[in-house]
């Protein structure tokens, strides 16, 4: 017995059948793409790896030690490790400290006081801490410094104990109409939720430095610095006389 067909469309049945299988490529796919995106949430949020250190080349640890050193940071030389490198690398550590002891009088140049670092080399210093190696990431852009921290949750905590706190935050940095720097924070989220302000004690957008300025860290920094620029890619210092 043949199918019925009407004004010379395909049989019901077959109509039945086409729409059967079109709903369950749907549901399959719905399945597919649910399944990624809790996955993806799953590694990004609930339990994000580890991050990965920024490293630099021989060329560009030698500016940011030069760096350092304008600073005021003790800076360790480093040498290429091999087999038969030991002899050469005690050589280099005992000319370093030669020519730190060398006699010299003193001079202060205006270029000396300011110092710009890329978001590479700051990632990099990071880097050279192991309880932040894997943990802190820096990104510059205008105006704002921003971070991302992976932070362990003890393993008594009573929820997600042992797991990592993927923690997100932004200061906005520059400098206000008299010259003086303006450190505020912009907000902190927590697995990608934005915090209430009223949880951070009402201190998003609040200028630190005029907060707290009035003594201690913050009236010292900001006595002693002259210019503070953010800008894509880089942090510049320009330190006061």
């Amino acid at each position: 017995m043949r199918a019925l067909s009407i004004n010379g469309s395909p049989p019901l049945s077959l109509q039945r059948g086409a729409s059967g299988a079109k709903l369950l490529l749907i549901i399959a796919a719905t399945m597919l793409v649910t399944a990624g995106l809790t996955f993806f949430i799953i590694r990004t949020y609930i339990f994000p790896s580890p991050l990965t250190p920024v490293s630099l080349n021989a060329k560009e640890e030698q500016q940011l030690d030069q760096k350092l050193t304008q600073l005021g940071w003790q800076v360790e030389p480093r040498s290429t490790v091999t087999a038969s490198s030991g002899d050469s690398r005690a050589a280099n550590n005992a000319s370093a400290d030669s020519d730190e002891l060398t006699p010299e009088a003193y001079r202060e140049f205006d270029a000396d006081r300011q110092v710009t670092f890329s978001e590479k080399e700051v990632n990099s210093m990071i880097g050279r801490n192991p309880d932040f190696a894997q943990r802190v990431a820096i990104d510059f852009s205008n105006n704002l410094a921003s971070a991302k921290m992976l932070i362990p949750i003890p393993d008594d905590f009573p929820i997600m104990a042992g797991e990592i706190l993927r923690v997100n935050t932004g200061l906005d940095i520059h400098l206000d109409a008299n010259r003086r720097p303006v450190v505020a924070l912009v907000g902190v989220s927590l697995m990608g939720v934005p915090i209430p302000n009223a949880w951070l004690g009402n201190m998003k957008n609040v200028n630190l430095v005029g907060e707290f300025g009035d003594r201690g860290f913050w009236n010292a920094f900001a006595d002693g610095v002259d210019d503070i620029q953010i800008r894509d890619g880089e942090l510049s210092i320009k330190l006061r006389k």
